[in-house]
Formats: structure tokens, sequence, C-alpha cells
């Protein structure tokens, strides 16, 4: 599969989450209606109403302040302001990472995004925003140090990727779903345990005779199944669309930079650094170009690794970057 396959498949792949997520907020919105509100003459679907307006909001929400939640989470600073306060030392490669930044705008067509450094030695780096006019990229003290120049555009590139496809548009709303799915959930497994349920399905098995009443039980189970696997299920999903938006991320800056060899080192580099990256959250786990909570899931292949990881396996990567480097793929 070529760059432009994978993108199409991507996008395609991102349609199905998002479509997936308007289903859960649907599905937990009717199951409030059918069995805690019922269905009389004068039905409204409060349920649905509530649930999809929920969602936007969440929505809403982080694409306005995401970004700057995010940033304000790690402690990142703006890149000039850590330059004024940076020894000599530092400074040059504060420089550097300023020059690799505007090379990168200029060859994705992009604006220059705002950069920021986040105070923490493992070696990591995100992208954040909802759009290229109000991107910021995110680097660490440590990726700073580790990174020749050359690996140090790579990842530039592989974050200017992530604007350019507008991933970190999605990846901030999707994070806002999930955090309002988990909401929703909770709601309703706190009027599932009041008993609120049980009158519900009372209503409508005595109206609709015993063929309809055990369907609608049948849709009560399938209801709490829902609300109890909800913010699990949600993960999943989200964590789906953040594994393949790593392999053209991937792709995308090695096009830009006309080096994939070079990212590919540069993720070497990061993969050799076993500590996790402290001050980046759970919640912002997703953003970054290597997992920062340094689970085990991610190191290897398989399917718990592709159920459970927010990125694809390392070596995976690497292996895909050295084949279009023309580079044999180390053991």
């Amino acid at each position: 599969m070529n760059l432009f396959e994978q993108q199409t498949s991507n996008r395609r792949r991102t349609l199905l989450v998002m479509g997936l997520f308007v289903a859960f907020f649907v599905l937990l919105g009717a199951g409030f209606d059918l069995f805690v509100l019922g269905t009389g003459e004068t039905y409204v679907p409060l349920g649905g109403i509530i649930a999809l307006g929920v969602g936007s909001m969440s929505a809403a929400a982080g694409y306005f302040g995401g970004d700057k939640a995010v940033l304000a989470s790690t402690g990142a600073v703006p890149l000039l302001q850590a330059v004024d306060a940076a020894p000599d030392d530092d400074r040059r490669r504060l420089r550097q990472l300023q020059n690799v930044v505007d090379e990168m705008a200029i060859a994705s067509g992009l604006p220059r995004p705002r950069v920021y450094v986040v105070p923490d030695e493992d070696p990591n780096a995100f992208a954040t925003g909802r759009d290229p006019e109000h991107a910021s990229i995110a680097v660490t003290r440590g990726l700073l140090g580790a990174m020749s120049r050359d690996e140090l555009q790579g990842v530039i590139a592989h974050e200017m990727s992530h604007v350019r496809n507008y991933d970190i548009r999605l990846m901030t709303i999707i994070a806002a779903l999930v955090g309002a799915v988990v909401l929703l959930s909770d709601w309703s497994g706190r009027v599932m345990r009041l008993g609120g349920a049980r009158g519900g399905v009372g209503r409508h098995g005595r109206r609709d005779g015993g063929g309809r009443g055990a369907a609608t039980a049948l849709l009560l189970v399938i209801w709490i199944v829902a609300v109890i696997l909800a913010p699990l299920i949600a993960q999943l999903l989200a964590m789906a669309v953040s594994r393949q938006r790593e392999y053209l991320a991937d792709a995308s800056g090695a096009e830009l930079t006309r080096n994939p060899g070079a990212l590919a080192d540069a993720l070497e580099r990061i993969e050799s650094h076993a500590a996790p990256t402290k001050v980046v959250k759970r919640g912002a786990a997703h953003l970054c170009i290597a997992d920062p909570l340094g689970r085990r899931v991610g190191l290897k292949e398989g399917f718990w690794s592709d159920v459970f990881a927010t990125h694809p396996p390392m070596a995976k990567r690497i292996a895909a970057l050295r084949r279009m480097a023309y580079q044999p793929v180390r053991a």
C-alpha cells in the first residue's frame, strides 16, 4: 500500500470510528428514553437529546480549548521563553529546533506552528491544536539532547504531518468524546442502580405483550451491557484511530524530508530510552510520537497489542521506514 492509498484507507477508518461514537450516544440516549422514561403519546426523545448535547458540547470544548489544556498539563514553555532562560549550550539546540520547524513549515506549505519545550528528560514530542492556523508542536528537553539534526528534522516532519492531515483536530475531539461517553455511561449506571430501568421495562412489557416484551427485555440487556462497556469501547476506538494515524504520519513525514532513514533512526533512539515521559498524562498519551507511559503492550505485535496499545509496535514502524529508504531491516 502506497502513501496515498494509506491516506484514503485512514480517512475511511476515521469516518467509521466517528460514526461509531455517534451510534454510542444514540444508543445510550435511546435506552434511557425507552427503559427509564417510557414512550407515551407525547413521547419526546429526552435522553437522545441530552446525549447528543453532551457529546456536542464536549467536542466543542475540545475543539476550542483542548490544545491549551494539553500544553498546560505538561508544563510546556514557549520556545522563545525557553531560549531566554537557557544557558549557551542549550540555547544552540533551541535555535536549531526553531530552524528545523521553519524548514518543515516551508516544506509542508503550512503556517509556522507555535513551538513549546516540555521539561522532561525522556525524548518525546507531540502536536496539538484545531487546525494548521492554530497548531502547536511541543518537544521534550530529552529529545533535543538525544537527536542529531537529521533525526530532529524527521521528528518535526512527523508532527507537521499530524498538523497537515488534521490529526490534531481529530484526536483532540475524540479525547473529548471519550470523556462524554464515560460521563453518560456513569449517569446511566446511576439510574440503573436506582431502579429506574426496571420500571421502564415493566411498562413496556405489560403494554406490548409477551413477544414484544421479550424483545424489549433483550434490548434492555443490550443497553445495560453498552452502559457498562461504553467507557472501555470508547477508549479502544480512540486507540484504533491513534495507531492508524501514526503510520500515516510516519509516511507523510518521510515524504516531507525525503529521508525516511533519519526518522527510523530517531524512533530507534526514542525507543532505547525506557523511562516514561512523566509529565504527559494518560489522556494525552495518544498525541505523542511514542507511547509516553512506557506500557509493555505497545512493544509487542499481535492481537492484544493491536487492541490495547495507543501506538503501533515501534519495530513495525521502523521496519516500514527502513523499507521506504531501501535500507535493511534490522533484527
